[in-house]
Order: structure tokens, then sequence, then C-alpha cells
């Protein structure tokens, strides 16, 4: 497992005291950057090769320790994310994508689990290239397999893309495919 130094971290416990301490944090999970658009698409080389209209689009950010399991969470909980108002109540953060017959636009982005070393960044803790391109493939083919596979999108995975965006809301969420309590372990001193 790989730690990642985060200093002079001061945390509020209670009333009276604050912690003020240099902490490792173990860092395990796939993450996903969610946001609501009006439309989004990628361009690679001034061609675009993915577009939706009203959805999600989703920067998947792979840990190297990701699993089946985690891969599994992020695309139920995408899916079934509650980010869209229903028209008929009235009532907002009422409809997934899902119950909205809306598309998804999944990006690989392994600069999610980047983290400076002084002003460069590290991105140590990214799933390398070569087993993440298969492992990111399974997660969009999971997409296409629990819900309409002609409205899962991508883009191309290792390309320099362009990703344009409307968003609505704006709305963004971060997920990660473990509880916060099980992603930050906090080490010894």
């Amino acid at each position: 497992m790989q730690s990642v130094l985060v200093p002079n971290v001061s945390i509020c416990v209670g009333k009276h005291r604050a912690i003020s301490t240099r902490q490792r944090f173990r860092v395990k999970a796939m993450r996903a950057v969610v946001q609501r658009v009006a439309s989004a698409s990628v361009e690679v080389d001034g061609r675009i090769v993915s577009e939706i209209g009203p959805g999600l689009l989703v920067l998947v950010g792979i840990h190297h320790s990701d699993s089946d399991s985690d891969a599994d969470y992020i695309c139920r909980k995408v899916l079934n994310m509650r980010l869209f108002s229903n028209e008929n109540t009235g009532k907002t953060w009422d409809h997934s994508v899902i119950q909205k017959n809306y598309q998804l636009l999944l990006v690989s982005q392994f600069t999610l689990y980047g983290f400076l070393k002084g002003n460069k960044p590290d991105f140590h803790v990214a799933m390398p290239p070569q087993q993440a391109k298969t492992f990111y493939a399974s997660l969009v083919e999971r997409f296409r397999n629990a819900y309409n596979p002609d409205a899962i999108k991508d883009g191309v995975f290792g390309a320099m893309m362009k990703v344009n965006l409307v968003n609505d809301g704006p709305v963004t969420m971060q997920l990660d495919s473990q509880s916060p309590k099980n992603i930050v372990d906090a080490a010894e001193s």
C-alpha cells in the first residue's frame, strides 16, 4: 500500500481541542468525479470521438490496487446517483441517469491520483498504463452491461484529450469506491 504525506493537518475534535500533526495517509480506492452536464464531448487530434447530450460526465481515476469489486461499486453508485430533478413532483435530487434515460461519458484520468512533491506532480499510486487500459475497458463494459450500451460513451485511453462540457447546475460529486474511513488510514506518527 502506498502512502501520501499530508503536512500540518489540523482537525477539530470536540469543542475544545484541535489536533495538528504530520500524518501519513494510505489511499486505496477507485475514484470518480461525476459532473451533471447539459452536454459533453471528447476531442482527440482535432476530431470529436465521443459526445453526449444531457447526462453525466464521469472522470475515472484507477488506483493500482483496484479490483473488480471497486469497479462494481463505482458502476452501481454512478448509475443510481440521484442528481436530477423529477419534473412530475418538483422534487430535486430525485432521479438517476437511468430514470431520466440520459447518457454517460466516461473518461479515464490517472491525474485524479496525482500528488504534489514540491511543485511536481507524482502519479505513483495510479495503476500502471498497460494494466489500467484493460481495467478501464472492463469498467466501460460494466457500465454498458448494467445500462443501455448505446448510452455509454468514452474517451480514448492514454490519448491527449480535450474534454468539453456544459455543466448543469453546476453539480459535481466525488465518489470513492470505499468508505472514507477505509480510504484514509492514519499511520504511525
